[in-house]
């Protein structure tokens, strides 16, 4: 899972780049960029589909604590409806790279290259398979958006 990470060491800050809340008919879509320090040693880090909540969760503390640097993004469903979903996507994504504390020097996408965004960018399909910085942010977007519906199931019951 470190291929990409290895193959670009030399090319400065890393950052894994994932969204969730595509698919679902409710609810954001929430997008996270990670930055890993380059000797992490963060076990188990995988595709947010393929743990359990709890790991996710447990994943999660470890990734804000360890991470160089965090951002999040999100879409409201009434941004998905004006803009569409893939717009609103792309939107959330550059909102997330907005909000690191550091700027990367290269983006490792999940599958899409993020119009309007001059950071140099590699799209990986399965990249949430494959890249353990993409992994970190499929993480960090599953359980941020996974409490948000929890809050708003208590709002909304």
């Amino acid at each position: 899972m470190m291929v990409f990470e290895h193959k670009f060491a030399d090319r400065g800050y890393l950052c894994g780049i994932d969204e969730v809340g595509r698919g679902p008919l409710s609810g954001p879509v929430v997008a996270a960029a990670v930055i890993l320090p380059k000797d992490h040693r963060i076990l188990y880090l995988n595709d947010s589909k393929k743990l359990s909540e709890k790991k996710r969760e447990e994943l999660y503390d470890v990734i804000m604590r360890e991470a160089v640097a965090v951002g999040i993004g999100m879409a409201p469903p009434s941004r998905i409806d004006e803009i569409n979903i893939l717009q609103a996507t792309y939107e959330a994504m550059r909102q997330a790279i907005s909000r690191l504390s550091v700027k990367p020097d290269l983006l490792l996408n999940d599958a899409v290259t993020i119009p309007e965004v001059p950071i140099p960018q590699l799209a990986i399909i399965g990249g949430d398979r494959k890249s353990v910085s993409i992994a970190a942010a499929s993480i960090v977007a599953k359980v941020t958006r996974d409490r948000m519906m929890v809050e708003y199931e208590d709002m909304f019951p």
